[in-house]
C-alpha cells in the first residue's frame, strides 16, 4: 500500500505519522495520481493544528503535481500518461492520491513537476491578488509582506509585470536579496525598522495602494498604517497567528481604507477561472518570465521537520515534499 501523512489528532508537527494507507480506485470523475512532489502551505499547518477543523484522520497537503495512473468513468479530457497538477484537494502528501479531474490542470512541456506542485495553491494566491482582488496598475505602488517567501516572490514579480513599483519587507539580510532578485524595489527589514513608518518615507508620506499581508496578527496595524487614504488591505493569511476582531473605525482613521479577507474558492469559481489563472502562470513559467524558487524538499518521513522549518521562517521560497 502507498505511505502517506495523516493526522489523527490535532496539535503540533509532532502529531503528523507517516503511515500506509489504502487511497482505492478512482470513481466517477477522478483520476489516480502517483504524486511526484507536494506543496506544504500554510493552510496545513492551520488544519495540522486544529485552527481550521477537518475531519479526522486526515491525509494533508491541498496541492500537487504527478502523474495519472487510472481513470475513473466519465472522465473526459484525461488519460493514464498525462502530467496533472491540482490545488484545493486533501490527500497531497501522499505516494498516491485521487484527485476531481474537475480540479486537475495539464502541466505544459517546459514546467517540472517540482515547478508545477509549487503554484497551484500560492500562484493562483498570487495571480487573484493581483488581477482581481486588487487589480494592480502601471504606476501604482505596493507593499507586499513576507516578500520573500512563496506567495511573496510571486506576487513581486506578478506586480511588478504590471508595472507596478514594489515594496517588500523581510526579515535578514538573505530574504531581502531573494526579494531583490525577484525584482523588489525597495526592501525594509521589518526586523531592524518599524516597516509603516518606512513605508511612508519612501511614499513621501502618501502610502501605498495596496498591502498584501499573508502575515496577520503581528502586520496588521502596522499594514493599516501603510496604506494611502483609500487605499486597501488584502490580508489573505496569518501566519503569524489570527488577526484580533478589527473596529470599522480603525478603518475610518487609517483614511477611509479598504480590508478584504479573500479565500482562493471565491477567486476559482469556475473551470474556465481555473484554467485563465493557472494557464498564465504556467505560460510565465514555460517562457521564463516568472521564476519559481524551490526554497526546500523534504521527503514524506520528514514532514515534521518541513512543519517546523516553514513556521519556525527558515525557509525562502517553496517548500515541497517529494514520496
Amino acid at each position: 500500500m502507498p505511505t502517506a501523512v495523516q493526522v489523527r489528532r490535532t496539535g503540533g508537527p509532532e502529531v503528523l505519522e507517516v503511515a500506509e494507507v489504502e487511497i482505492g480506485t478512482p470513481g466517477p470523475g477522478e483520476l489516480l495520481v502517483d504524486v511526484a512532489a507536494a506543496g506544504v502551505n500554510y493552510i496545513d499547518t492551520y488544519q495540522r493544528s486544529g485552527l481550521y477543523p477537518v475531519p479526522l484522520p486526515y491525509i494533508l497537503g491541498l496541492e500537487g503535481a504527478g502523474t495519472v495512473v487510472a481513470v475513473g468513468p466519465d472522465v473526459r479530457g484525461f488519460s493514464e500518461g498525462d502530467r496533472v497538477a491540482w490545488q484545493g484537494v486533501p490527500g497531497g502528501y501522499a505516494q498516491r492520491a485521487l484527485v476531481p479531474a474537475d480540479l486537475a490542470v495539464h502541466v505544459p512541456d517546459g514546467v517540472t513537476d517540482q515547478m508545477a506542485a509549487a503554484v497551484p495553491l500560492q500562484g493562483i494566491t498570487a495571480h487573484y491578488l493581483v488581477t482581481s482582488t486588487y487589480p494592480v496598475k502601471e504606476g501604482e505602488t505596493i507593499l507586499v509582506h513576507a516578500a520573500a517567501g512563496g506567495v511573496g516572490l510571486l506576487l513581486i514579480q506578478l506586480a511588478k509585470a504590471r508595472g507596478a513599483r514594489v515594496i517588500g519587507t523581510v526579515s535578514s539580510a538573505e530574504k531581502e536579496a531573494l526579494a531583490r532578485e525577484a525584482g523588489a524595489d525597495e526592501v525594509i527589514r521589518y526586523d531592524q525598522m518599524n516597516f509603516a513608518d518606512a513605508t511612508r518615507k519612501l511614499t513621501d508620506g502618501e502610502g501605498v495602494h495596496v498591502v498584501y499581508d499573508g502575515v496577520g496578527k503581528s502586520t496588521v496595524d502596522g499594514s493599516l498604517a501603510s496604506l494611502r487614504k483609500r487605499g486597501l488591505l488584502a490580508l489573505f493569511g496569518a501566519s503569524s497567528g489570527p488577526v484580533p476582531p478589527i473596529d470599522p473605525q480603525q478603518l475610518n482613521k487609517a483614511g477611509s481604507v479598504y480590508l478584504t479577507r479573500p479565500d482562493s474558492d471565491d477567486y476559482v469559481q469556475t473551470r474556465a477561472e481555473l484554467e485563465w489563472r493557472i494557464g498564465e502562470l504556467f505560460a510565465a513559467m514555460a517562457d521564463g518570465s516568472l521564476k519559481v524558487r524551490i526554497g526546500a524538499t523534504y521527503q514524506l518521513a520528514d514532514a515534521r521537520q518541513a512543519h517546523e522549518d516553514l513556521q519556525a521562517r527558515k525557509t525562502a521560497g517553496k517548500v515541497l515534499l517529494i514520496p
